[in-house]
């Protein structure tokens, strides 16, 4: 019996069954039973949000206060735009989207549909922010193989991909969320986040399903980088 999270009202009381279809697949058949039956998946539909994914940005910043009134957002991997609505409805006063996808519009953000390791796109982001970025953001993750190493480490270096563009267009004092998963690569992250932020932690917000290996890395107090060539922020 599934439920609805308590930040979001009322409850769900049935569980759907999934009649079975001769051209679906058995994992076919159990991700949709688990997409009707997910109490997220039913909230953020409620909510006009354009997935579940952006209850754990919610969650994330309800624990770590990470976008605040005014600030500038930088949402890697945005599409389908959960996290970027989710920054403009909790008061950011610029947010950028990046994404390979085409993305539908969201309101209050502006949308880039390119590769974010292209590396023109830290000075293009900077000029449409109006200064350096206070958050960026990264729920992206790589296609799985099945193998769970793989997986780790394919994970972990987006993960440092997007570190690396956030030391370019963070200002001093910014904050850095990516995903990970869990499994011991996680932590080859920490010597680099150390360095350049004064607190990293990970967190497991309730929004990831509960079988879900990931976690979320969220790095604050961004130092600035190697030789003191940030300027302050505007």
């Amino acid at each position: 019996m599934a439920k609805k999270p308590s930040s979001t009202g009322t409850t769900r009381s049935l569980s759907v069954r999934v009649k079975s279809a001769n051209k679906r697949t058995t994992a076919q058949q159990a991700w949709l039973k688990r997409q009707l039956n997910d109490p997220y998946v039913a909230a953020a539909k409620a909510q006009g949000l354009r997935s579940r994914a952006a209850f754990k940005l919610m969650e994330l910043d309800d624990k770590f206060h990470l976008i605040t009134k005014g600030c500038r957002v930088v949402d890697l991997g945005a599409a389908p735009g959960g996290w970027s609505q989710v920054a403009v409805q909790r008061g950011a006063a610029r947010v950028v989207g990046v994404d390979l996808l085409p993305i539908d519009p969201v309101h209050g953000a502006e949308l880039i549909q390119g590769d974010f390791n292209d590396p023109e796109l830290p000075g293009i982001l900077t000029g449409m922010l109006g200064a350096k970025a206070d958050v960026v953001l990264s729920d992206m993750a790589p296609n799985t193989t099945g193998h769970t190493g793989t997986d780790h480490l394919r994970i972990i270096a987006l993960a440092e991909l997007a570190l690396d563009f956030a030391l370019q267009i963070l200002a001093p004092g910014g904050a850095f969320v990516a995903k990970v998963f869990q499994g011991g690569t996680e932590a080859l992250m920490l010597v680099p986040l150390k360095k350049h932020f004064t607190i990293v932690r990970h967190a497991k917000p309730p929004a990831s399903r509960k079988e879900s290996s990931e976690l979320y890395v969220v790095a604050t107090g961004f130092k600035g980088r190697a030789g003191g060539d940030d300027a302050a922020p505007s």
